[in-house]
């Protein structure tokens, strides 16, 4: 067991030093300027806006707790989408694809912040939030992982690609990074 653990975190370390970031314009960004980026994005438009959060499942859990975290510690304006009611309820009115799409459509206003949080990087629904998102006039900053070139990957103004195949590294990091920005907003 205690190899299996020494294995599983020395992986987990070399995954850190690999995540990828790219800008919109999909030009390769160090990590520290990718923080930076998305820190002076959400620094710049917060004022007057708020941020939302999209997730599925561990991505959902995600957005839960960095959505609270960045209104209570932050002190921004912050909401995330996956309310068990309104996703059950867009989910059987217009199918699961348009669960993220329909309340951006509704809650965005232009300046927004949308972060996109998908372990795929291809979950439509999330997409769709996305586009969604970009019609209103919202910024966007994703976060995925499994294939570099998945289609979420390249739809932000800051794009965090975390470079693994599995569930837990990718899920651990993306809530890594949130709190990252979050402390560095803080200026912790």
């Amino acid at each position: 067991m205690t190899q299996f653990a020494d294995e599983y975190y020395r992986r987990l370390f070399d995954t850190v030093n690999r995540i990828g970031v790219r800008n919109g314009s999909g030009d390769g960004m160090t990590f520290s300027e990718g923080v930076s980026g998305a820190v002076g994005l959400i620094k710049a438009g917060i004022k007057g806006h708020k941020l939302m959060f999209i997730g599925n499942g561990g991505s959902a859990a995600i957005s839960s707790h960095m959505s609270v975290d960045f209104w209570k510690n932050g002190g921004m304006r912050a909401v995330a989408f996956n309310d068990s009611s309104l996703l059950t309820c867009l989910g059987n009115d217009y199918g699961y694809r348009h669960v993220f799409e329909k309340p951006v459509e509704m809650f965005a206003d232009g300046g927004d912040i949308l972060i996109a949080i998908s372990s795929s990087g291809r979950s439509e629904n999330i997409l769709l939030g996305v586009a969604a998102a970009r019609k209103k006039g919202c910024a966007v900053i994703t976060l995925s992982g499994f294939d570099r070139d998945n289609p979420l990957s390249s739809m932000g103004d800051i794009n965090f690609y975390v470079p693994s195949s599995a569930y837990g590294p990718v899920e651990v990091l993306h809530h890594s990074i949130c709190h990252c920005i979050l402390d560095a907003i803080m200026g912790r």
